[in-house]
């Protein structure tokens, strides 16, 4: 019985034995399948970043061209989006909508705090001629300043809206003569460098086909000097112009700020991001983008893109 008992025991040892050797092995071949599953989703993880960094889809992920000085793209993609009224910015103001422009009417300095318009090449081939018909905006039911308002004040009817890009008809041209699309401006400025802008952005329409423009007077802070003596006009120290282009596979912005004075500097130093403006005007520039192109084109000030007549 005792010789027996020992045979079983010897079994059992085996038996045992081999049990635990066929665990090992099986834990070893699970943690090799481990092993393979986390290297393979490493492997696809870093191949989806290298994408993303490379990649321009409809939705305005970073172009790997046309970066401004901290990395931002200024040039996103134009698939699938509502233009409708794109050029119309959000702000507290009164929305006046004339048939070729639209503005925001600031009762409280008697001018626009912005006029938005989309601009197209065959527009500024024209031939209706300036006919100078300053007159009040009847739009404007908290009335405009007059043209009475500037009379010896030393300063320019300035155009916001400028008269020469509505030549393609006499009444668009009608229209930008409105006080509403006024501003007091020094001669030298609305003569000068103003009307440099003015005559850069045609150009560029030119070649790009389309833009979406809004111009306006910064009219932050209380203290302005005046003019007028029926109206109180406020004289803006200074004044901006933004620029949006849809019409390539790309969208393009480009905004500029200038201080209402003469000046000889290049126009490529007037550039700002549109945040910037943002900030100091309190208007929501193009709020119909999806929020991530808007984020992109109005944080960067690249002018890779844009070609001065300098």
């Amino acid at each position: 019985m005792a010789r027996k008992s020992k045979s079983i025991s010897y079994l059992t040892l085996l038996t045992f034995a081999a049990a635990v050797v066929a665990y090992v092995l099986n834990l070893g071949g699970f943690q090799d399948q481990v092993n393979a599953v986390t290297a393979k989703a490493k492997t696809e993880t870093s191949g989806m970043q290298a994408g993303n960094n490379r990649e321009v889809n409809s939705e305005g992920s970073t172009s790997s061209e046309g970066t401004d000085d901290k990395g931002r793209s200024s040039s996103v993609s134009t698939k699938g989006i509502n233009t409708a009224s794109l050029e119309v910015p959000g702000s507290k103001y009164d929305v006046v909508k004339h048939r070729y422009f639209a503005l925001g009417y600031d009762e409280k300095h008697e001018q626009a705090a912005w006029v938005a318009y989309k601009l197209e090449a065959r527009e500024i081939r024209g031939r209706a001629e300036r006919e100078d018909d300053f007159r009040p905006d009847p739009f404007v039911t908290t009335e405009s300043a007059t043209p009475s308002d500037y009379s010896r004040s030393g300063y320019d009817r300035g155009h916001l809206a400028p008269a020469a890009d509505f030549k393609f008809s006499k009444k668009a041209m009608s229209e930008s003569f409105y006080m509403s699309n006024m501003s007091p401006q020094k001669p030298r400025f609305n003569r000068g460098i103003w009307k440099k802008l003015e005559e850069q952005v045609r150009e560029w329409v030119k070649k790009d086909k389309a833009y979406y423009v809004v111009t306006g007077p910064v009219l932050s802070g209380s203290r302005y000097r005046k003019i007028g003596r029926k109206n109180k006009v406020s004289i803006p120290k200074y004044y901006y112009k933004i620029l949006l282009n849809m019409e390539g596979k790309e969208a393009k912005a480009i905004a500029f700020l200038m201080e209402n004075k003469d000046s000889q500097k290049p126009l490529s130093s007037f550039v700002v991001t549109i945040d910037r403006i943002e900030q100091m005007t309190g208007i929501d520039f193009f709020p119909n983008l999806p929020d991530q192109l808007e984020s992109k084109l109005e944080g960067g000030t690249s002018i890779r893109q844009w070609d001065f007549d300098e």
